[in-house]
């Protein structure tokens, strides 16, 4: 396979479990130095170790603590990976939290920490990437949103709007720094085999009816298709659907 992504360095918030870490395990497998940031800083550590076995002796990963809803944490931690692999070619932003519930149980602290974490975060660490990309002229943010944000479910009001959110920020802001050849795309699942949508699978097994193509998907399909908008130099403002054409049935 060619390393197209031969000594990029690559940041993955949320980047140690579910699609982050798939995402996190196939730039690695094209030639990357992915930092993976999680406010778990052992599960991310393990999760280094396992890119690290898997990467040549000239590849280098690490892992960093970082509260994505912190601006300060974000820009130390951007800062950290500029000292350890250089500046930031590609960001990554799969950091996400959701409580599921009708808005009339929802929480303030709860609806607060999922627009902090699934919209203003991503704001954040684009802010703290885009100085370098723009001098460079080169740079790739790809946001993880939901087809959620694009159709809306019942229980998930809060979620959806956080994620409708970002289809608004990635279109925007691919305006803003196109004449800088940097690109700004969203990838947006279905629904994935994670730890978040295990639960849904146990409370209605027969989801899968919904999505024409009769499964739920992987993570390492939606990390191929970030990896494809991270390689693909002619796409930019575009929100892709990786849902099996559930958006269809909506």
């Amino acid at each position: 396979m060619v390393c197209k992504l031969h000594g990029k360095v690559c940041a993955v918030f949320g980047g140690s479990r579910g699609i982050g870490k798939a995402v996190s395990k196939v730039l690695a497998s094209r030639g990357g130095n992915v930092a993976v940031l999680s406010r778990d800083k052992n599960r991310a550590a393990e999760c280094v170790r396992c890119l690290q076995a898997g990467s040549t002796s000239l590849q280098k990963h690490v892992s960093l603590n970082c509260d994505i809803g912190c601006y300060k944490s974000v820009q130390n931690s951007v800062q950290e990976i500029q000292n350890l692999l250089g500046q930031v070619s590609i960001l990554v932003n799969a950091a996400g939290v959701n409580y599921d519930n009708l808005l009339l149980r929802t929480k303030p602290e709860q609806m607060q920490s999922m627009i902090n974490t699934n919209l203003i975060g991503t704001m954040y660490t684009s802010q703290a990437v885009l100085k370098h990309m723009l001098r460079e002229r080169d740079g790739v943010i790809i946001n993880i949103g939901s087809v959620v944000g694009m159709k809306g479910n019942t229980g998930q009001c809060v979620y959806a709007a956080s994620k409708s959110g970002l289809i608004g920020f990635t279109k925007s802001l691919a305006k803003e720094v196109a004449s800088r050849n940097v690109r700004v795309n969203m990838v947006a699942p279905g629904f994935i085999e994670t730890d978040m949508t295990s639960n849904l699978r146990q409370q209605n097994s027969g989801i899968e009816t919904l999505i024409p193509l009769r499964r739920y998907g992987t993570v390492h399909e939606v990390a191929e298709t970030v990896c494809f908008l991270a390689e693909t130099p002619y796409v930019t403002g575009q929100v892709l659907l990786v849902d099996g054409g559930l958006a269809l049935s909506l």
